[in-house]
């Protein structure tokens, strides 16, 4: 397994810089430039926004240099960990990653352990009573809850327990009172503000993952240990949940791999609505006014929770089922 390890990791660094050379030459491509977008529209108005203080402003940012140039540069930062000042206030990158990533990471990997939990027991039963009546009401409620549109549910829940009813808080993530409160009270004052993103990010994931959950399960029960399980008078639960149930994990093992990246870029929208400072804010903030330098710092870490998540997903195949092997074959 460790020898897997380092040929993955050996793997990982030339795909990490093709990702970022990818998405810095697309990043090019796109029209307008960070100083076109901050600074052009404000010199118009007052007169002065000339082609001459544009350009004084390229050449400040180098932006004016050719693109392998600027990539080169910014590649010969990255390998010591400088991931440049942000063109918007020109504040290190990696303290602006730093200050919003827990939120996100608060709120994804929430939502992702309430979504492991309670679908893979929902898909589980449904199986086990295949044709029945729990197996028909959990497929029409998982098929209502994957066709919602997130927005649509955000906005509806925003004005209706948070507006109407006053229930939940509608923005941020702490209340004007935060500071003032003792721990345990600042730490619920955190989980009330997070059950409306909460929820918005974890229904879609509990229909998925159950119908995954579902098939799978339906096909380990099939399989010819499971028959010879019950044969021995096994009791049926001990038989599904012991015994059916880790090989059923592995095709949603796969998953790991695809939600560890969405802790970045899967939560744009709902930090939007409710108004969340999170990473999913900042790399819309940084899209919209071309922040070149917030956009790679980004890009560099949804790159690495990717090679992660797939090594992680790799790892747990062969913990989930000891007869995969990645050693050498002989």
């Amino acid at each position: 397994m460790l020898g897997y390890i380092l040929r993955r990791l050996g793997i990982a660094i030339p795909t990490l810089f093709g990702i970022t050379l990818v998405t810095f030459f697309i990043m090019q491509a796109a029209p307008g430039d960070p100083v076109t977008m901050q600074y052009g529209g404000a010199l118009s108005t007052k007169g002065a926004g000339t082609k001459a203080h544009l350009e004084a402003m390229r050449k400040l940012y180098r932006l004016d240099e050719p693109a392998h140039v600027q990539y080169l540069a910014w590649l010969g930062r990255v390998v010591t960990l400088d991931f440049g000042n942000s063109f918007i206030d020109n504040r290190p990158v990696i303290e602006k990653i730093g200050e919003r990533l827990p939120l996100t990471l608060w709120l994804n990997l929430l939502s992702i352990f309430l979504a492991f939990m309670i679908a893979i027991p929902l898909g589980t039963l449904a199986a086990r009573r295949q044709g029945g009546a729990f197996d028909r009401w959990t497929g029409g409620f998982v098929f209502v809850l994957y066709s919602l549109p997130v927005p649509w549910i955000a906005l509806l829940l925003l004005n209706w327990l948070g507006v109407e009813l006053d229930i939940f808080p509608v923005a941020g993530l702490m209340s004007d009172m935060h500071d003032e409160l003792g721990f345990f009270a600042q730490l619920g004052d955190i989980v009330w503000h997070s059950v409306l993103p909460v929820i918005c990010l974890t229904y879609g994931s509990i229909a998925f993952i159950a119908k995954l959950s579902r098939t799978s399960m339906l096909e380990v029960l099939r399989q010819d240990f499971m028959l010879a399980a019950a044969a021995r008078g096994i009791p049926p639960r001990t038989v599904l949940f012991r015994h059916g149930l880790r090989n059923s994990l592995l095709p949603i093992i796969t998953l790991v791999g695809s939600l560890i990246p969405a802790l970045v870029s899967g939560s744009v929208i709902i930090e939007r609505i409710f108004s969340l400072p999170g990473i999913g804010q900042l790399f819309f903030e940084s899209v919209l006014y071309r922040d070149y330098t917030t956009i790679m710092g980004l890009s560099v870490l949804s790159a690495f929770l990717t090679l992660f998540g797939v090594l992680l997903a790799d790892i747990l195949y062969a913990v989930a089922d000891p007869r995969i092997s990645y050693g050498r074959k002989r």
